[in-house]
């Protein structure tokens, strides 16, 4: 028969054992750790110090840190915890025997040191499934030291195998709750929508910006199925989630699935979207969730059509010039034709003029691609803005009949450090944007005004304007503004890309300002020095 305080220590040390391993957040465990140790060996003071968890990056901030202590000096906690956190003298490939020694002779250390009333120390370490987990520290005081008989040190130890279970349990919840809220805020936060679904396509996680694309809020969508919110207007070819998974998918084709098309939103719209969907298995091959990846392929489909917009565009831009140059090089040269010298000569400058149109064509072509490939090099002069407006106007006046051309700078205009060969591209590209997109006529207006250390220059029409949902686009490599003017009008929309490269490439910036059956201004900005 056991004595009754050995069953009551017994009972005890069971019940606290279960109380422990029943308890998986970490800050709570220790704190009953450092109670119960107290109680079971009447010790006045108590530690706990654990190994650290290799960070992201593999590496650990030390081989210890305290993270519980009980009815300690703070500043020995402070000292002592600064010991324990460098890395001299230890690694992980020591035994056991031999980081107890070395901690052991540090505590002794920080107690000289510090003249702290500590004698009699017991550490007794946690391991868990072979893992050194950390230290349970109980400390004596000098006037009464701890000191155990053999029983109760394997009462200690048996208690500190289980406290060890217990600390290795929470730190593992510890983990899996940290990587979920990691997992948790990298959905969150993606710029894609990402829904997560069960086998049955029933809807477990829908991000934000998922929410954003479809016009569902993420309480609105959890619970219901793929099916009741995934719709598509136009698909292209290719099967669906449902199809692919009458097909086999995923189990026989072992690989993502991607659908591309136009989905519906909740107002009735539609956006352009490619979803990716990627099966995840148990360790049975099981399909648990299928994972989708929503992306907003709006751009990525405008630029498609920009791109076929501009291959025939430029192919007949560059098909009217040649036919022309061809034909009449093939008339000329009849035999039987009998040309008198003024009939040769509209010919030969009817030939010239198209053949500068295709070098034009091709020198914008060639200057986007420089531009794309490293920007733009520069020669800095001093360039007198009234002058090449003079020059521009000039140059235009002879190509219309229609249009009146005024120019209006202060007298007091300053010079302006440019590249003045590009300030001329950029205003030939404006002054011949203005008259091809006015084609009834009207005032071409070039002014300029200063603000400060900058200078702005304006070229406006008296044209039908530019929608207000075009203004941001027509800047851009090969957009034309959808317009029954520009329907008409030859371009490969290049020119007002290439402007706006050599104002910024000036440290300017050029905007466009436009009221319908009025006119349209663009107006760019230079530092003058």
């Amino acid at each position: 028969m056991l004595p009754d305080f050995r069953i009551r220590q017994r009972d005890y040390l069971l019940g606290i054992a279960s109380a422990l391993t029943q308890e998986l957040d970490l800050v709570t465990v220790l704190k009953r750790i450092l109670r119960a140790s107290a109680d079971l060996s009447g010790a006045p003071a108590a530690l706990i110090a654990l190994r650290q968890l290799p960070d992201i990056n593999g590496d650990t901030i030390g081989p210890f840190r305290i993270q519980a202590h009980y009815n300690l000096n703070p500043n020995f906690v402070r000292q002592f915890n600064g010991v324990l956190l460098q890395t001299y003298g230890l690694t992980e490939s020591d035994p056991l025997p031999v980081i107890m020694n070395e901690l052991k002779l540090r505590l002794a250390a920080v107690v000289r040191q510090g003249h702290y009333d500590i004698k009699g120390t017991v550490g007794l370490p946690l391991i868990s499934r072979g893992n050194f987990e950390g230290l349970l520290l109980l400390f004596g005081a000098y006037r009464a030291p701890l000191s155990y008989g053999p029983e109760i040190e394997r009462m200690l130890q048996t208690f500190a195998h289980q406290a060890a279970i217990a600390v290795t349990n929470a730190r593992l919840y510890e983990q899996v709750a940290h990587e979920k809220m990691r997992l948790g805020a990298m959905l969150e936060g993606s710029a894609d929508g990402i829904m997560l679904m069960d086998a049955d396509h029933k809807i477990e996680r829908w991000n934000r910006a998922l929410g954003k694309l479809t016009q569902v809020h993420q309480t609105q969508a959890i619970g219901q199925t793929h099916e009741d919110l995934i719709f598509w207007k136009s698909r292209e070819p290719g099967q669906d989630l449902i199809e692919a998974e009458s097909s086999g998918w995923p189990a026989a084709m072992n690989t993502t699935l991607y659908v591309e098309g136009d989905m519906l939103r909740r107002d009735g719209s539609t956006i352009a979207v490619g979803i990716t969907y990627a099966p995840i298995f148990d360790r049975n091959l099981k399909l648990v969730n299928i994972i989708a990846n929503v992306r907003d392929i709006t751009k990525f489909k405008e630029a498609e059509k920009m791109k076929s917009s501009f291959i025939s565009g430029i192919s007949h831009e560059l098909k009217t010039p040649v036919a022309l140059i061809k034909g009449y090089a093939g008339t000329l040269q009849r035999e039987d034709g009998n040309w008198d010298q003024a009939t040769i000569n509209d010919g030969l400058a009817i030939i010239e003029e198209e053949a500068d149109r295709l070098h034009t064509l091709i020198d914008n072509l060639l200057e986007a691609s420089r531009l794309q490939a490293g920007g733009i090099e520069l020669r800095y002069q001093d360039v007198s803005m009234q002058h090449i407006a003079a020059r521009t106007k000039r140059l235009f006046l002879p190509q219309t009949d229609k249009h009146t051309i005024e120019i209006d700078f202060p007298a007091d205009f300053p010079l302006v450090q440019a590249d003045e060969d590009r300030i001329v591209q950029v205003f030939t590209n404006l002054m011949s944007n203005a008259i091809k997109y006015s084609p009834e006529g009207g005032t071409i207006r070039i002014s300029g005004k200063t603000e400060g250390n900058e200078a702005l220059i304006s070229v406006s029409d008296q044209g039908p304007g530019i929608p207000p949902h075009e203004i941001e686009k027509i800047f851009d490599r090969f957009y034309r503004a959808k317009t029954d003017i520009t329907v008409k009008a030859k371009g490969a929309g290049l020119g007002l890309f290439l402007t706006r490269a050599i104002v910024e490439a000036h440290r300017g910036y050029i905007w466009a300002t436009s009221q319908l059956d009025v006119g349209t201004t663009f107006t760019f900005k230079l530092p003058i020095q």
